[in-house]
């Protein structure tokens, strides 16, 4: 699931508000920090809304946002969007079978090793940073 923000200031202060997740906002120097800042604030307002028992509400489309009339005024103002991505950790783990490269899997195992983690934790944070830099 990713969350649409918006982005906004200049270098060396730009901010991050997520208008989905009202007073979910985020910020850094760059807008590379802003955005990996802005995916620890996504998660920690979901799981403390969880706690409350809080309903989340379900992403809009970059679409729809613009249609709506504080977020078209933010773009206007010179916003961008951006998506966040939110990843929650459900507190199991769950079994796959995986098809890979058998020298891909043995680059894994190495990296892995050199890490002191096993292959699943390997790949888990590896797959976990892909998603939460995507922007």
């Amino acid at each position: 699931m990713r969350y649409v923000a918006i982005v906004d200031g200049k270098p060396g202060a730009f901010g991050i508000v997520v208008p989905d997740l009202p007073g979910c906002t985020s910020g850094g120097r760059t807008v590379d920090e802003a955005l990996r800042n802005a995916v620890e604030a996504v998660t920690l307002w979901v799981e403390d809304a969880r706690a409350d028992g809080e309903k989340i509400a379900k992403p809009r489309s970059a679409e729809k946002l613009r249609r709506d009339p504080e977020v078209a005024e933010a773009l206007a103002r010179g916003g961008i969007l951006a998506y966040v991505p939110l990843v929650l950790d459900a507190a199991r783990p769950v079994k796959a079978n995986l098809s890979l490269d058998a020298g891909l899997l043995n680059a894994i195992d190495e990296a892995a090793a050199r890490r002191g983690l096993t292959r699943s934790a390997f790949l888990a944070s590896a797959a976990r940073e892909k998603i939460e830099n995507e922007g």
